[in-house]
């Protein structure tokens, strides 16, 4: 898989887990070819797998927060007006999104910007658009 199928990956799902089992797609399994069992550091794809999930977490058109069952979500800029308008329904403090960052020191530390900081203000006004079923339709089965 390229940085661009990753990618393509994401946005055609709308709401995938970085590498979690669960009831979204998970991007690590659809890089490994299939289910991971264990972690997916000690599989053999872990490498491709690490690059390709950083080179997702990077991009300004995908959201990452642990929305799906507190584990790292992944969701394509596409949804967020529906994330934002059934946010009442969600867990607020897994709306926030993550952020790795590298420290002088070269340590991964995590932060978090609170929702609704990070949500732009063109999203506001899409969000504001949807009824609140209609955004949670729009978000899918899992959700419910």
């Amino acid at each position: 898989m390229t940085p661009r199928q990753a990618a393509s990956f994401v946005r055609k799902h709308g709401v995938v887990l970085e590498s979690a089992g669960g009831p979204v797609p998970s991007l690590a399994a659809a890089i490994a070819g299939g289910a991971i069992c264990g972690s997916w550091w000690s599989h053999p794809r872990s490498h491709e797998i690490f690059e390709l999930t950083q080179g997702v977490r990077s991009r300004d058109d995908i959201l990452v927060c642990r929305l799906v069952n507190g584990k790292i979500t992944f969701i394509h800029r596409r949804l967020w007006p529906a994330v934002v308008g059934a946010a009442k329904r969600l867990p607020k403090e897994r709306l926030a999104q993550v952020r790795e960052v590298h420290s002088d020191s070269g340590r991964h530390v995590v932060t978090e910007v609170a929702y609704p900081r990070w949500v732009p203000a063109e999203v506001k006004a899409e969000a504001s658009k949807l009824s609140e079923a209609e955004a949670l339709s729009r978000l899918g089965d899992w959700v419910t």
